[in-house]
């Protein structure tokens, strides 16, 4: 069945090109497709389109359908489309005619962008809520090993002190801007499209801004136009917020990788999170760590990909767009799999207290010395020569006290305020008011 079938049907082949995997994809879309529909056909009766008896029909099967899909038991049927055809059909086996009324005032494209955005949105509560867990993680994993030292590296250089309590707080903060980057993602999805139709409105008066409050949205897309033309930049603007968190998962990957190494060896992980060798039976490979930081760099590929599908499309709806559910969607789910298991990875980290008792790590506290002599009233460029030449020289005798109290330094990391951070961008989500609009639609 398709919604715009009249009396000639596509051949098999064309069918089966066309359609590709839009029902596997559209079953991510399912709940919302649903939620849309309760929320546009309740106002379809204030509008004279359905009667309170209709509309009654209508609100008791869709809920039932709702039901269906979160026990896990609805499914599209071969021969259907899409999500939006099988509802319809779905509700016109259960109340005859009345089932067909709910596409009055609306067109497939403006009920598979109300789709995405009600899906992306929940979508991205999900990523956020993981995030933050992984932040709490690596906040309480840098409260307590702040005392713990570490070699900072430069070009992969000995370079200066660093503390385990530093490393682990550098991503909790980087998380905190990832997720400035997805609220301003946020506030792109939670736009209501629906009655932009097929992208120029209708002759129907429609109330928008009824639909608007019922579905939670923040605002309306208002231009019609601009509504569609939203497809597609809603989809990239997430991608980049998602590439943001991939960034510091990546960073984060790469560093467990090379820690874990022998020929590091700051970190240990107990064997059942590593994997062994089919002929060395010695390794302990970090393989959750490697593939994670390939799929990652997957995940920064994500926007351009998006961008170049996009790419040169007029205004106006193309079926080229249906193919951005194939890649966003799987992304999804790839991003929220590396937030959790980055998170269970670190619950499990053990880290290295004796590191910086190696010689070949005396180097690191150069800086410190200078800094010492300087405070003692040598010139900085004189106390940085004298330094140089008893390194050359071989007289160097380092000091291996670290006296770093500044705003987010070893003996200073700010934990507090970087967890205040966190909270401010918690707040600004306001998942809330879609939350409680889902609910009560569904009631």
């Amino acid at each position: 069945m398709k919604l715009w079938q009249k009396n000639n049907c596509a051949t098999a082949e064309v069918d089966r090109f066309t359609v590709g995997r839009d029902r596997e994809m559209d079953m991510y879309l399912a709940e919302a497709d649903v939620l849309g529909s309760l929320a546009h056909t309740r106002m379809l009766e204030t509008i004279g389109l359905l009667t309170a008896a209709e509309l009654a029909d209508v609100q008791r099967e869709l809920k039932a359908i709702y039901k269906e899909m979160e026990a896990g038991e609805f499914r599209i049927e071969d021969d259907m489309e899409d999500i939006h055809s099988q509802v319809e059909l779905m509700l016109t086996r259960k109340i005859g005619d009345t089932g067909k009324k709910i596409h009055s005032g609306r067109s497939r494209n403006d009920q598979v962008l109300v789709d995405l955005r009600i899906y992306l949105r929940r979508e991205i509560y999900r990523i956020v809520m993981g995030t933050k867990c992984l932040f709490d993680t690596l906040q309480g994993l840098a409260e307590r090993h702040k005392g713990v030292l570490m070699p900072g590296y430069t070009h992969l250089q000995i370079a200066m002190p660093s503390s385990f309590g530093l490393w682990f707080g550098a991503f909790a903060e980087s998380l905190v801007d990832d997720l400035t980057m997805m609220e301003a993602a946020y506030r792109v999805c939670n736009k209501n499209p629906l009655g932009s139709a097929a992208g120029y409105g209708s002759s129907f008066p429609l109330n928008r801004e009824m639909t608007t409050e019922l579905l939670g949205f923040d605002t309306l897309s208002y231009n019609v136009v601009y509504a569609q033309m939203g497809r597609g930049k809603t989809e990239r603007v997430l991608a980049q917020a998602m590439s943001s968190i991939a960034a510091t998962l990546n960073k984060l990957a790469t560093d467990n990788c090379l820690f874990l190494s022998q020929n590091f060896a700051f970190i240990a992980y107990p064997p059942e999170l590593t994997t062994g060798s089919s002929i060395m039976p010695h390794k302990k490979n970090p393989d959750v760590w490697e593939l994670m930081r390939s799929k990652c760099n997957r995940l920064m590929a994500l926007p351009n990909e998006i961008a170049l599908m996009t790419a040169n499309l007029p205004t106006g709806y193309f079926r080229d767009l249906q193919l951005l559910k194939e890649v966003l969607f799987p992304a999804i789910q790839t991003l929220k799999e590396c937030i959790g298991m980055a998170d269970y990875m670190l619950r499990h980290i053990e880290v290295k207290t004796d590191i910086l008792d190696d010689p070949k790590y005396d180097y690191l506290f150069s800086v410190e010395v200078v800094n010492k002599l300087v405070l003692d009233g040598v010139p900085f460029r004189e106390a940085y020569r004298r330094v140089g030449l008893d390194i050359e020289n071989g007289t160097y005798k380092p000091s291996r006290e670290v006296h770093h109290t500044h705003a987010g330094s070893i003996g200073n990391l700010c934990l507090d305020r970087v967890n205040a951070l966190m909270t401010a961008a918690l707040e600004k989500f306001d998942f809330d008011r879609f939350i409680r609009a889902e609910e009560e639609l569904t009631r």
